[in-house]
C-alpha cells in the first residue's frame, strides 16, 4: 500500500494522439501495432505494472494476487483523482464534460486450493509464468504465426512444439492423435481397418484441398468436395464416409476442435459444416513439418503465452507508440455540443486527446451515462457495452510429474459427455513443461477449459477432467501418491500440488463511433478467432 501512496504518475507529452489503447492484451496490442505500423500516433496505457491483462503470463503469487482481486471488487469506479464534471477544459474552453469509467471483472466464482504441500510450490514462485487464459496453443501455420513473421514479432518471442495430442475414449484410454501418415501406421491403438479408412479419409480431404488450390488457378472441380456436402453438417459428410466412432471423435474433438456433441444436432449450439471442418483438418496438417524444430501441429511462446502482446507492444514501440504501465485511465471527455467523444482523464489527473480510443473488456463506461442539462437529447452513448455470450470454466493445476512420462508438453482432449452426462461441452487440457520455462525442473503445469452455461456444471467438468488425470496428494503419506499407477496407460498418475478454478464470461467485441471494446479471451484452442475480431475492429476504426 505504501508503495501505491508513494507512486508518482509520469507526465506524458505530447497530449494529442490519434489513437489512446487501454490495457495490453493481445487484441488491443496487435491493434496498437498496427496502428503504429500505419503511421498513427499511439498512447497505449495499462493500469497493471504487467503487460498482457487477461493474456498475460505471470507468477505464482502474482497469479493469487489478481484472482484475489478480481473476488474482491467486482465492480468499482476508476476514482484515482478527483473529476467534476466540467473542471477541466480545453484550450481554456469547458466544451466537454466527464463521465466516469468503471472496471469490472470478467473473472467469477473463483476457487483456490489449499494443499498440503502448497507452500513448498509457493517457495519457488518466481519460477512459475502461469497464463490467465488458458489452454492456448498456437498451429505452426495459422493466421497468428504469419503475421508474427510478417510483423517482425518472431524476434521478440520464441517458440516449442507440443510433442503430442491424446483422446480420451469410452474405455478410459487415452489414445495418441496420429498427425501423420507414418503415425497412423505406428499407432498401435488403430486396428488394420482403421488405419486404412483413417488414410483414405485423409487423401480424400488432401485431394480437396489441391483441388481447390488448382481451381483458383483454373483447373477442373474434379477433385473437390461437392459444394451441398461442403455445406452439410460435418457429422453427416463423416457418417457418409463410413468412418468408425473412434476415429469420427478424433477427427470432431482433437483435430477439428468442435466444442459441442456434434452426434447429437437438437442438442449442439454450434453445429460444425463440413467446410469448416476440412478447414481445420487443412490448417492442421499443413501445420505437420513447416518449422523443423516443431514435433507436431501446434507450438507454444517459452515464458508463457504473455510473450505475445509483448511482441507485439515492442513492434509498437519500435514505430514510436508510447507505453506507460500503471496508468488508469479514470474518465471520458465528451463533447458538450454533441456527446462525441474527444478524449480520456488519467489517474494523474492529465487529460489527453484523441480521435480513437480501443479499451479493455474489464473497463466500461455506465450502462447510461448520467445527462448534462448542456448535452441536446440526441447525444450518442459512447459507453463501449459489451454483452456475456457464454462463460468459461478454467483450472490452472500445479503438478508433480507428467500426465506421460516421456512427454512434457501434451494436449488431451475430452469430447462431450464422455466423462459425464452434465459435460455438455468438450473439456481442453494442456500440459506444459520445464522445458518451456513455465514451472520449476519436476512439475508441469496444467490448464483446462470449456465452454459451460451453469458455473456448477462447468466446475464439475473440470473436476471429472482433474480426478482423471492427477491425484490428490495424500495427506497420510504424500510422497507416495505419484507412484499410483494410472488406469490409462501404465504411467504413473501425477500429484496435484496446487490448483484454481473460476468462471470467465464471454464478451462479444464492440464498436461504436469513436470508441471500440475488444473481445475477452475465447473458449478456443488457438488465437484465430482473436486476431479475426481484431482486424476487423482495425479496419472500423481505420
Amino acid at each position: 500500500m505504501s508503495e501505491e501512496e508513494n507512486f508518482s504518475y509520469p507526465s506524458i507529452d505530447p497530449s494529442v494522439f490519434d489513437l489512446i489503447v487501454v490495457g495490453t492484451g493481445l487484441p488491443e496490442s496487435i491493434i496498437a501495432a498496427a496502428a503504429s505500423v500505419a503511421g498513427k500516433t499511439v498512447l497505449h496505457v495499462d493500469s497493471n505494472s504487467f503487460y498482457g491483462s487477461s493474456f498475460s503470463s505471470l507468477s505464482l503469487d502474482d497469479v493469487t494476487s489478481f484472482l484475489h482481486a478480481q473476488k474482491i471488487v467486482p465492480e468499482s469506479t476508476l476514482s484515482h483523482s478527483p473529476v467534476v464534471n466540467g473542471s477541466s477544459n480545453v484550450d481554456g474552453e469547458k466544451d466537454y464534460v466527464i463521465f466516469d469509467l468503471k472496471t469490472k471483472s470478467i473473472y467469477s466464482d473463483i476457487e483456490i486450493s489449499s494443499l498440503p504441500e502448497e507452500e513448498s510450490v509457493k517457495a519457488c514462485s518466481r519460477k512459475f509464468n502461469l497464463d490467465l487464459s488458458g489452454p492456448r496453443v498456437m498451429f505452426c501455420a495459422d493466421s497468428v504465426v504469419n503475421l508474427l513473421l510478417k510483423s517482425g514479432g518472431k524476434h521478440h518471442v520464441e517458440f516449442k512444439s507440443i510433442d503430442c495430442s491424446f483422446i480420451y475414449g469410452a474405455n478410459g484410454e487415452l489414445s495418441a492423435v496420429p498427425d501423420s501418415r507414418s503415425a497412423i501406421f505406428k499407432d498401435r491403438s488403430l486396428g488394420l481397418t482403421e488405419k486404412n479408412q483413417l488414410m483414405r479419409f485423409f487423401k480424400l480431404v488432401q485431394a480437396h484441398i489441391e483441388g481447390s488450390t488448382e481451381h483458383a488457378e483454373g483447373s477442373d472441380e474434379s477433385r473437390r468436395i461437392k459444394n451441398e456436402d461442403l455445406e452439410s453438417p460435418f457429422i453427416e459428410f463423416l457418417n457418409k464416409q463410413r468412418l468408425p466412432t473412434k476415429i469420427k471423435s478424433m477427427i470432431l474433438y482433437a483435430i477439428a476442435m468442435a466444442d459441442y456433441d456434434q452426434e447429437k444436432p437438437e442438442l449442439c449450439k454450434n453445429l460444425l459444416k463440413t467446410k469448416d471442418g476440412i478447414e481445420s483438418l487443412a490448417l492442421f496438417h499443413s501445420s505437420i513439418g513447416r518449422f523443423t524444430n516443431a514435433l507436431g501441429a501446434m507450438i507454444y511462446p517459452i515464458y508463457g503465452q504473455g510473450e505475445l502482446p509483448q511482441a507485439f507492444c515492442r513492434c509498437a514501440a519500435v514505430k514510436g507508440a508510447i507505453y506507460v504501465l500503471r496508468m488508469p485511465v479514470t474518465a471520458l471527455l465528451l463533447s458538450k455540443e454533441n456527446g462525441d467523444y474527444k478524449g480520456v482523464r488519467l489517474a494523474s489527473g492529465q487529460e489527453i486527446l484523441s480521435q480513437h480510443l480501443v479499451i479493455n473488456p474489464s473497463v466500461t463506461g455506465p450502462s447510461s451515462p448520467p445527462r448534462d442539462p448542456n448535452l441536446p437529447e440526441e447525444c450518442s452513448e459512447s459507453d463501449g457495452k459489451v454483452e456475456v455470450i457464454e462463460k468459461i470454466a478454467r483450472g490452472i493445476c500445479i503438478i508433480r510429474g507428467s500426465i506421460k512420462s516421456d512427454l512434457p508438453n501434451l494436449l488431451v482432449i475430452f469430447p462431450p459427455r464422455s466423462l459425464c452426462s452434465e459435460q455438455v461441452s468438450s473439456i481442453r487440457v494442456l500440459q506444459l513443461g520445464s522445458g518451456l520455462s513455465v514451472c520449476p525442473s519436476g512439475m508441469s503445469v496444467l490448464y483446462l477449459s470449456t465452454l459451460c452455461v451453469d458455473v456448477i456444471q462447468g466446475k464439475k467438468s473440470l473436476y471429472a477432467a482433474m480426478n482423471t488425470l492427477v491425484v490428490p496428494p495424500s495427506s497420510e503419506n504424500p510422497k507416495d501418491t505419484s507412484s499410483i499407477q494410472s488406469e490409462n496407460a501404465g504411467d504413473a498418475k501425477p500429484t496435484l500440488l496446487w490448483n484454481a478454478i473460476f468462471i470467465q464470461e464471454l464478451e462479444k467485441a464492440t464498436s461504436g463511433g469513436a470508441i471500440t471494446s475488444c473481445l475477452t479471451p475465447d473458449g478456443n484452442l488457438d488465437y484465430r478467432n482473436i486476431l479475426e475480431s481484431s482486424e476487423k475492429l482495425f479496419h472500423q476504426i481505420y
